[in-house]
């Protein structure tokens, strides 16, 4: 898949994830998992997952609503229900989903609704799509332990969702323009980063 489009140096952007040389389609190597994961403006999401170990590929999209093929246009509307979101694709042997949802609740703001920092709107809410059990349980007891982490420290109350991909829905790939932004734009616009509070990393117990 040709995506067809060009960057600023004027380089064609295609199906290859230009950091870690895996496709945005598939398929995936095995074995793999995916999770999906919104905290904000999806660029510096998926900056700081293509960086994380085990990680074969990263994608943003639009996931969580109503509306067919949604445009980044129809998304910034908030009439949609989508969220800003990153797709993860990982290596289970050489990382875990509790390691990627420390990593989740770590760099942004979940107490914040339907907003992060200055960007404003439904499509910027706190969520996290799991594609197994195991990814579900690790997210409930993370936001259960989190949030009193957050709390003793004087802040509000978690606003995450947390749903299974079926009630999700669909997740549409956004525009080639916005797949690795922050890769063909190393000094774009980016909000996210550790936020001073550490989470314990999520583990089943048996």
């Amino acid at each position: 898949m040709d995506f067809g489009f060009q960057n600023d140096t004027g380089t064609t952007l295609t199906d290859i994830h230009p950091v870690l040389q895996t496709s945005l389609t598939g398929p995936w190597p095995l074995p793999h998992e995916v999770l999906y994961v919104a905290m904000g403006c999806f660029w510096g999401v998926e900056r700081i997952y293509w960086s994380q170990p085990g990680v074969i590929n990263t994608a943003v999209g639009y996931l969580g609503g109503r509306w067919p093929h949604p445009t980044y246009e129809d998304v910034c509307t908030g009439q949609t229900g989508h969220a800003e979101t990153t797709r993860i694709v990982y290596d289970p042997t050489r990382t875990s989903a509790g390691d990627l949802l420390k990593v989740f609740w770590e760099n942004h703001d979940p107490t914040q609704g339907e907003r992060q920092g200055n960007d404003r709107g439904s499509q910027y809410r706190s969520m996290i799509v799991y594609t197994t059990e195991e990814q579900r349980q690790l997210a409930e007891q993370s936001r259960q332990t989190f949030g009193k982490t957050l709390a003793q420290a004087g802040r509000g109350p978690i606003t995450t969702e947390i749903l299974s991909l079926a009630a999700a829905g669909e997740f549409w790939l956004a525009e080639p323009y916005h797949q690795a932004y922050l890769f063909h734009h190393p000094h774009g616009y980016c909000n996210h980063g550790f936020k001073g509070f550490v989470c314990e990393t999520p583990r089943l117990t048996n």
